[in-house]
């Protein structure tokens, strides 16, 4: 199943995104579409209003909004959908990796479907903090990392002695050193946290676009929930990952 995750979501950037030119920036999507597909807050916390863009974000119910939106997916469809869609080339890449990397190991865990399961849950438990976080906000929540982060929860827990095989730069050498998993996404989170914490003192919105709260919600899912899941571990886990970059 984490194959077929990496399949639906690379099937669906390719091939069913509108796009407004293919290229490696997180604007190579049409913005409109992504307001139809991305999990919008206020849409989720203003029943019955929707959003639509028109050079910007714009929402029924809003001071000095008249009109009425374009037609769109249903706003509980879009829970999901956003889950499977991507702004750029790199957002794709950078989810799949970690979804490959430690995505295998947490399904051999609980089983095909309870992985299924348990990743939802997690996208849903992301796309729930961030809204608690901003319940106004109108900018489209998008990308499988949130759901990617509880597999991270996950893996820190039943997995904590795996190394992480990691590339280091070292100004302008590089090199590759095993990391413990426990530490290499600690310092993850961590990073995540600090960032979001960061984000809320910053009037301007400085995250440029990353959902950091997404991250803290999906993760703390899979610490919370991951022993409900987990039946087995896999007697390789004590070895090296596939590089993280």
């Amino acid at each position: 199943m984490t194959i077929a995750l990496i399949v639906i979501n690379a099937f669906v950037y390719l091939f069913l995104q509108s796009k407004s030119g293919i290229d490696f920036s997180g604007n190579s999507l049409d913005q409109s579409a992504l307001t139809h597909y991305g999990a919008i807050p206020y849409e989720i916390t203003h029943p019955g209003d929707h959003c639509d863009f028109v050079g910007r974000v714009v929402c029924e119910g809003q001071p000095q909004v008249q009109g009425t939106a374009a037609s769109q997916l249903p706003t509980g469809l879009t829970i999901f959908t956003s889950m499977f869609t991507h702004a750029g080339l790199l957002h794709l890449g950078g989810n799949m990796l970690f979804l490959w990397i430690f995505g295998n190991n947490v399904e051999d865990s609980m089983g095909h479907v309870r992985f299924v399961v348990f990743y939802l849950l997690g996208g849903l438990a992301a796309l729930g903090l961030q809204i608690v976080i901003g319940p106004n906000s109108t900018v489209p929540t998008l990308g499988a990392s949130g759901a990617i982060a509880a597999v991270l929860g996950g893996y820190i827990l039943i997995y904590p002695r795996a190394r992480v095989l990691t590339l280091i730069f070292l100004f302008v050498f590089f090199t590759f050193i095993e990391i413990p998993a426990f530490f290499f996404l600690f310092i993850w989170f961590a990073q995540q946290a600090v960032f979001g914490a960061i984000d809320l003192t910053d009037p301007t919105g400085g995250s440029g676009g990353v959902a950091y709260f997404a991250h803290v919600g999906g993760f703390a899912f899979g610490l919370a929930a991951i022993k409900l899941f987990a039946q087995r571990r896999s007697s390789a886990y004590g070895q090296p990952k596939y590089p993280v970059y």
